[in-house]
């Protein structure tokens, strides 16, 4: 097995990035072919007139990365890696045993399909699991926080390593592991991100910006771009083609509703209260429940830094209360905690519900794992929490009431 080469070129927001559509092919000529490693899904005999990848995917809902296919490299644009940021990555990804493109000889590319790969996000998880590559993993940032009965399973049987994540991340360990890719997200903080000092000793980072998007089938979309590293695109349109439906499906249930209940989420950290604007995957979720939510009307990126006092003004004879403290597990935790809370309409209703009904002993909360790849079932939760009637047979999943 040889190893792979990745590419994280970061380009400035305010230049352009070279269009890959006028790279050049190299030809078996002037470029040694890309064949070192032994694998069935290499190419044996390169056709430069040959197409390397018939199945595509298409993207639909992600507003964060994109694909261009060529006959044997696909250029991979992260176009917005977190807040405000100024850069982007690009990787190019070459399939095995064909030439590298000629005008990237002197970049590093990432040689497809990958083989063993690091995930240092537990949201990366669920795409492994889905795609049927979850032996292809080789480490996790924390094993005991992960949801994903198989990889779960594959821990238990010792073949999984811990290796940290930020700034504890365990560099040492994972170039021990020889892995040909590892995933992970970034903040734009080079003091706790992780993938500066990962390229920096020499090895292969794709970062995934799934969290960075505004919507929940757009934040599960991600799943093909994990894919594209596996060459699983076929795989992948199927599997999302399926959450697609099953997410439109449900959200079609709550459309004809006439009543909006009102809704607010968050709570009281340190002095402010972080809400979700109206732009954020919340409020999509929020809105496609059949909700009313308050802060649907700004449309800023980001959350709301907003006062406890501008809170209670919006939201005190709201109808629910969504998405507080993972903590909390009682009204009477939430309550002890400020004694406040206990003036909201909600409260005094028993109308509060949290997202922390799948939490393991380490706190791995699997809404944020499972939950971001199965939309369609967040969604039933919280259309279960403002319109009981429209899925009676619906049991909660990630959610759960506050008594």
């Amino acid at each position: 097995m040889c190893q792979i080469v990745l590419i994280a070129i970061l380009t400035v927001a305010c230049h352009s990035t070279k269009n890959p559509s006028n790279i050049s092919q190299s030809t078996p000529n002037t470029v040694a072919l890309f064949n070192t490693k032994s694998s069935a899904d290499c190419v044996q005999n390169y056709n430069p007139q040959t197409n390397y990848f018939f199945d595509k995917v298409s993207i639909n809902h992600a507003q964060g990365f994109v694909v261009e296919y060529h006959n044997n490299y696909k250029v991979v644009t992260v176009k917005n890696p977190w807040q405000n940021a100024k850069t982007k990555f690009q990787y190019i990804l070459v399939q095995c045993g064909t030439p590298v493109p000629e005008k990237f000889q002197k970049m590093q590319v990432i040689q497809v399909p990958v083989n063993k790969v690091v995930s240092l996000s537990t949201t990366h998880l669920p795409h492994l699991d889905k795609l049927g590559l979850v032996d292809k993993l080789v480490a996790v940032s924390n094993t005991k926080q992960v949801n994903t009965s198989s990889v779960v399973e594959k821990i238990k049987a010792g073949k999984v390593a811990e290796v940290g994540n930020g700034a504890s991340v365990n560099v040492e360990r994972i170039l021990e592991l020889q892995p040909e890719l590892v995933t992970t997200f970034g903040t734009g903080n080079p003091q706790t991100d992780s993938y500066p000092k990962l390229l920096e000793a020499g090895l292969k980072v794709a970062i995934n910006a799934e969290y960075m998007e505004t919507s929940p089938l757009g934040r599960a979309e991600w799943l093909k771009f994990t894919a594209l590293f596996f060459n699983q695109e076929a795989k992948a349109e199927k599997v999302f083609g399926d959450i697609e439906k099953k997410y439109q499906a449900v959200a079609s249930k709550a459309k004809a509703v006439k009543n909006h209940p009102t809704v607010f989420t968050g709570f009281n950290f340190k002095g402010t209260w972080y809400t979700p604007t109206g732009n954020s995957y919340v409020a999509k979720y929020l809105a496609d429940a059949g909700a009313k939510y308050l802060w649907d009307n700004y449309k800023s990126s980001g959350s709301l830094p907003l006062s406890f006092e501008t809170v209670f003004e919006h939201a005190a004879t709201a109808d629910y209360w969504v998405n507080v403290s993972q903590n909390w597990l009682s009204l009477q935790q939430l309550v002890t905690e400020d004694n406040r809370y206990a003036d909201f309409k909600a409260v005094k209703n028993h109308q509060v519900f949290n997202n922390n009904a799948r939490v393991n002993k380490a706190g791995g909360n699997d809404y944020w794992e499972g939950g971001i790849s199965n939309p369609d079932l967040v969604l039933s939760d919280l259309i279960k929490i403002f319109h009981p009637e429209l899925l009676p047979d619906h049991k909660f999943v990630y959610y759960r009431q506050l008594n």
